[in-house]
């Protein structure tokens, strides 16, 4: 998942009751049985059984352990996992596209190393891909190949650094006015993209790149963000803070760099199904990205997502609804959204105008969960009633939820970016869980909501399964809610910009900018 938790400032808590309705009861143990006299958004909600919604993760598992561990975009895994979600599909009577896309491909062959020579002998320790172990500095997404002995040289610093992020070190080719072809460029996070900065470097003669985190609170970490896309021949790193430091200060530093990538163009796919019935001008959309990261098989991140989404389409292809409904799997969520980019660029207007509304579903089981509903008071216009029908569901089962930002760090961001009201749900990823919600949701406070985010160890015992189940019945409730509502939100049209780079621009696993 390209996310980022935040906080909204405004924690809504709900009281937990003690015990859990009888129909959430007897989905967690996969028997409920839809009711006959409820509402269609009831009797689908109570159609989700637990033990099916397994079965797709241990497919998903299964394809991940017969091709390398991994179903990243552009990898057999990924192909078989396609497979197996549009096999499903079409078996339920839905027809399928399958929308294929050229995307960057990226992948480190073997792991980066990074020593000081001189004054004084130091290795550094590098965060090994599929670890959630942090380590002093980790490449960066399309860092070219090498293995480099140069002198350091320290451009535009901020140091001591400043309280705020501020610095602009390298976003201006004038910032190498100075620099010396064939050294390595030293420089700071913070201003603008990370592609800025090394393409400067490259420019001005540099042999590799490292990118020291600003300094401030909450950035002094290595970290691992993306230059965007390939076009880059020379090692770029991310380190910490205090690598940075350590590397500024003496004059004449020597460091040894070494980095071993593959950044090619390969080919992955979107899959879309929609029901056959329904009115095709108010067009209910929900996706969830199929992608893994290469660490991992992506069981949490994402496969609770596409198996949640692969139950409820499932479900749906025995009703007809008032409005047509659009699932949608994407491909390259990983590498910055490239799927639904793609998917929502390839509309025009008018297919744009009769999508009513787009619920995104990623990382919807995480072992330490807390129930996260999408704010939509950032969203386009409609995205409230998205949120408000989510927060309806765990308040009629008398579940505590708190709200997550919708700050387009996944999926949704595409639809927003063109006025579709967007919504979801989330339960977390590498941010911490407070002890509030220790409290709300049970689990551990001071740990990780997915220990194993984008790691070797997203596997099929990384699952929490009430989470799964109950997330999962929220899906089919919120979609089933506007399937058959006479007036679901519509699409607000919004002025035409530059395309907008989207990424996980901050986390631990660093991002696009700033």
């Amino acid at each position: 998942m390209h996310h980022i938790f935040r906080r909204a400032t405004a924690v809504r808590i709900v009281a937990a009751a003690t015990a859990l309705p009888l129909a959430l009861t007897l989905a967690l143990a996969g028997t409920t049985h839809a009711d006959p006299g409820a509402p269609p958004e009831r009797q689908l909600a109570d159609s989700v059984k637990a033990p099916n919604i397994k079965r797709h993760l241990q497919e998903l598992q299964n394809i991940a352990n017969a091709n390398g561990g991994t179903r990243a975009s552009g990898t057999p895994g990924f192909d078989k996992s396609s497979d197996y979600v549009a096999g499903q599909l079409r078996g339920a009577g839905y027809q399928v596209t399958v929308q294929k896309f050229d995307f960057p491909f990226f992948r480190e062959k073997s792991t980066a190393a990074m020593s000081q020579v001189s004054p004084d002998a130091k290795t550094y320790k590098p965060t090994t891909p599929g670890s959630s172990e942090v380590g002093d500095f980790a490449t960066l997404t399309y860092s070219g190949s090498g293995n480099v002995q140069a002198t350091v040289q320290a451009v535009d610093l901020t140091l001591p650094p400043t309280p705020e992020p501020s610095s602009t070190s390298g976003c201006e080719a004038q910032d190498f006015a100075g620099f010396t072809a064939g050294n390595i460029a030293l420089l700071q996070r913070g201003t603008c993209p990370f592609a800025d900065k090394a393409r400067n470097a490259q420019n001005a003669g540099a042999v590799g790149v490292i990118i020291f985190n600003e300094g401030q609170p909450g950035r002094t970490d290595a970290f691992a963000g993306t230059l965007g896309g390939p076009g880059f021949n020379i090692p770029v790193v991310g380190a910490s803070f205090a690598v940075g430091q350590d590397l500024a200060s003496p004059a004449n530093t020597v460091v040894k760099l070494k980095t071993d990538t593959e950044s090619t163009t390969r080919t992955t796919n979107n899959i879309v199904a929609e029901t056959k019935r329904g009115n095709a001008d108010k067009v209910v959309m929900a996706g969830a990205h199929l992608d893994s990261v290469l660490a991992g098989p992506g069981i949490n991140d994402n496969g609770s997502g596409t198996a949640g989404l692969l139950e409820v389409a499932l479900q749906f292809a025995k009703v007809p609804p008032k409005n047509k409904v659009r699932f949608a799997w994407w491909g390259a969520e990983e590498l910055g959204l490239l799927g639904s980019e793609h998917y929502v660029a390839s509309l025009s207007e008018a297919d744009r105008s009769k999508i009513a509304l787009y619920g995104n579903y990623d990382m919807i089981a995480s072992p330490n969960y807390a129930y996260m509903i999408y704010d939509g008071s950032a969203g386009p216009a409609g995205s409230v009633e998205i949120e408000k029908n989510l927060a309806r569901y765990f308040d009629f089962l008398k579940i505590p939820h708190v709200p997550t930002a919708l700050d387009g760090r996944s999926d949704y961001g595409p639809f927003m970016a063109v006025g579709i009201p967007s919504g979801g749900l989330f339960t977390g990823a590498e941010g911490i869980k407070t002890p509030e919600e220790q409290q709300m949701f049970g689990g551990e406070a001071g740990k990780a909501y997915d220990a194993c985010y984008h790691s070797a160890c997203d596997t099929i015992n990384n699952i929490n399964d009430k989470a799964l189940t109950v997330n999962t019945g929220a899906i089919a409730y919120s979609t089933a809610t506007f399937a058959f509502s006479d007036n679901p939100p519509s699409r607000t049209p919004v002025a035409k910009t530059a395309p907008q780079q989207r990424g996980k621009a901050d986390s631990h696993r660093g991002g696009l900018a700033l």
